[in-house]
This record gives structure tokens, C-alpha cells and sequence, in this order.
């Protein structure tokens, strides 16, 4: 059975939410650098805050089951050179077009180049570290590491708030726990989404009371909306901060499951299968977009947010669907065969097609 003939719509509608608040909230947050000003997306980023990035690790970790047992060679294939493909390409791509051409600054470009070997450059961390992830998962499984250890040292880590300097070592302790959670607790989460299903009204009060909780320890004691950062309240005290990232990665994980009942909601999920195309194209767009909209005089936060966001996600769907139509470009999206690790692709296909292995 194929990848995609295995996929949970619910999975898919997760997806589609979770890279509309990363979208969201970038955008948000550059319209506020850009105008020192706040609006309406503010505040949904703002209550998004605890579960935002994390459910998109727990996601990732879900299916991860399933391939973990692999030879090293073909779980690296899968779950590390992919990512590593698609970080090292668009890398050069988005250092290229702001330091190179529009920054006319090519020995810069460069100096980036070469630091984004060891350090993941701009929104692009995410997909570095899954990479990084999905290597140490594979090796804590190869050396029998019992879950409940690795989940004990990993919440350890992210209730450390760990600083060093350096973006990986502080990224892996922040959202590890998150990613090993999905991949340890998917067969419950699984349940978590068909029990909501059959279960709607209980589904329903439960995400009410969820919802309530997570805005009161959000929005109270201390909490600071600023144009770029938001500084939570409880929900920023160790442990209270991992409690509410894992709440709010399961509702959202029901949330979900409840919107597959939509007929309506289908492009949503259709939206979650290209979330990764998404992620990879989305910034470029977005700097044009709200730079083009504030010389032309919009300034209202709301209108250029909300305008940013819809060229945010556009644009990189736009672009994907010129490269499926004209076949010109597709390495953007596709990795190439020259890309997969020796033998992987003959193991995959016994008969040694060049198959492409598309972004996901």
C-alpha cells in the first residue's frame, strides 16, 4: 500500500492547521516588526502560542513507527536526507535571493552558506531538525532505550529552558519531547481522534474546557503582547508550558478528527498533504507581499496581515502547481534520484526506476 493510500484524513487535517498558524504567526509578526503596530492574528498566535510548533513536531513523530525498524541506511534515505535535501536547496535559494541579490551582498551569502551546514538558517530550522530528530530517534531505538527514559530526560530538557548560543542544541531541547512523543504515543492518538469521532457532544465540552484553561494560562499573570514577541503568562512557567503543549496538540489532534465530518472543510485537508511545500516557499512571497502592500500605503495590521497570509500560502501552491504542470523545476519539490543514499531507490523499486521522492 502506498504512502499516501495509508495517510488519516485526520492526520492531513492536522497538517493544514498546524501550517496555518505557523504561517500566521510569522506573518503576524513581521507585519508587526514592519508597523510596531498589533492586530486580531496577534491574538490567535498569542492563545496558539503553548501547542503551535510543537503539535507540528508531534505530527511529524506519528508515523515514524513504521519505518524506525529499517536498516540505517534506508531509515536515513527516508527520514534524514529527505529532510536534509529540501533544508540544503531552499537554503541556498533564500540566501541567494535576500543576502546575494537583494542584499548585494555575495561574500555574505556565502558566510551564510557555510554556517547553514551547522546552524539552520531562518523559518528553515524546522525542517533541519527533523532531520536531526528522526537520526536520534532511530539511534535511541538501535540502542534499546526504554521510551519512558527518553520522554523523562526529553520534558527534562524542554522545562529547562536551555540557552547556549548554539540554535540546534536549544531547538533540540525545546522540542524533542514533542516529536518522541508523537512517534512513542500515536496508537493513542489514533484512538484520542476515532473517539471524538463517535463521540462528538463529549468531544466537543471537552475542547470547550480545553480551550478556557489554555486562554486563562495564557492571557494571565504577566502576560505581554508586543508587535514581534508575545510573552506569555502562566503558560510560560516550566512545566505548566509542557502540560499545555501536550493538551493542545491532542485537541487540535480532535479538532481535526471532527473536521473530516465537514464535506466542506476538504480543502483544509487537502491544504495538510502540501504543508511542507508550503513551509519551504512561504517566506519570500511573504516579504514581497507586505513590502509591496506598505509602499502602495496600506497600513492597517489586520488588512496587511491577513493579505500577507493569503500570498503567503498561495504563492508556494501556485508555484508547485506551474511545476507539476510544466514538469520544468520539479527537484523544487520532488527530490531527484541522484539524491537518495546508494541502493535505496533499487530496494525501493527492484527494477531500478529513477523515482522522485515528492516533499511530505
Amino acid at each position: 500500500m502506498s504512502a499516501d493510500a495509508k495517510r488519516l484524513d485526520w492526520v492531513d487535517m492536522a497538517k493544514g492547521l498546524s501550517i496555518f498558524l505557523v504561517v500566521m504567526m510569522y506573518c503576524a509578526s513581521s507585519i508587526g516588526e514592519d508597523t510596531g503596530q498589533t492586530g486580531f492574528l496577534h491574538w490567535s498566535i498569542a492563545f496558539a502560542t503553548p501547542f503551535r510548533m510543537p503539535e507540528f513536531f508531534l505530527i511529524s513523530g506519528l508515523f515514524l513507527s513504521q519505518v524506525i525498524a529499517r536498516p540505517w541506511r534506508a531509515f536515513a534515505d527516508r527520514r534524514v536526507v529527505h529532510y536534509f535535501y529540501f533544508y540544503a536547496l531552499w537554503a541556498v535559494i533564500h540566501i541567494v535571493f535576500k543576502i546575494a541579490l537583494l542584499g548585494r551582498d555575495p561574500i555574505g551569502a556565502a558566510s551564510y552558506t557555510a554556517w547553514g551546514l551547522i546552524e539552520p538558517y531562518g523559518v528553515l530550522w524546522f525542517i533541519y531538525m527533523l532531520a536531526v530528530f528522526g537520526a536520534v530517534t532511530k539511534l535511541l531505538f538501535e540502542l534499546r532505550a526504554p521510551h519512558w527514559a527518553v520522554l523523562a530526560v526529553a520534558a527534562g530538557l524542554q522545562m529547562a529552558g536551555i540557552h547556549t548560543g548554539s540554535y540546534v542544541i536549544d531547538q533540540f531541547a525545546t522540542y524533542f519531547v514533542y516529536f518522541y512523543a508523537g512517534y512513542v504515543f500515536a496508537p493513542q492518538l489514533f484512538r484520542l481522534a476515532d473517539w471524538a469521532v463517535d463521540h462528538v457532544g463529549l468531544a466537543l465540552a471537552g475542547l470547550a474546557a480545553w480551550a478556557v484553561a489554555n486562554a486563562v494560562l495564557v492571557f494571565a499573570g504577566g502576560f505581554v503582547m508586543g508587535p514581534v514577541h508575545i510573552q506569555m503568562g502562566y503558560a510560560a512557567l516550566p512545566g505548566v508550558h509542557l502540560a499545555l503543549a501536550l493538551t493542545g496538540t491532542s485537541a487540535l489532534c480532535v479538532i481535526a478528527a471532527l473536521l473530516t465530518r465537514l464535506p466542506w472543510m476538504a480543502w483544509l485537508q487537502w491544504l495538510g498533504t502540501k504543508s511542507l511545500i508550503i513551509y519551504l516557499a512561504f517566506v519570500l512571497p511573504m516579504g514581497i507581499a507586505r513590502t509591496v502592500l506598505l509602499k502602495v500605503g496600506v497600513t492597517d495590521p489586520n488588512l496587511l496581515s491577513l493579505v500577507t497570509m493569503v500570498v503567503s500560502i498561495g504563492s508556494p501552491l501556485i508555484l508547485w502547481w506551474l511545476v507539476q504542470r510544466t514538469g520544468l523545476g520539479k527537484f523544487l519539490f520532488e527530490r531527484p534520484a541522484w539524491a537518495h543514499l546508494p541502493g535505496t531507490l533499487r530496494a525501493r523499486h527492484p527494477r531500478g526506476e529513477a523515482v522522485a521522492s515528492p516533499a511530505e
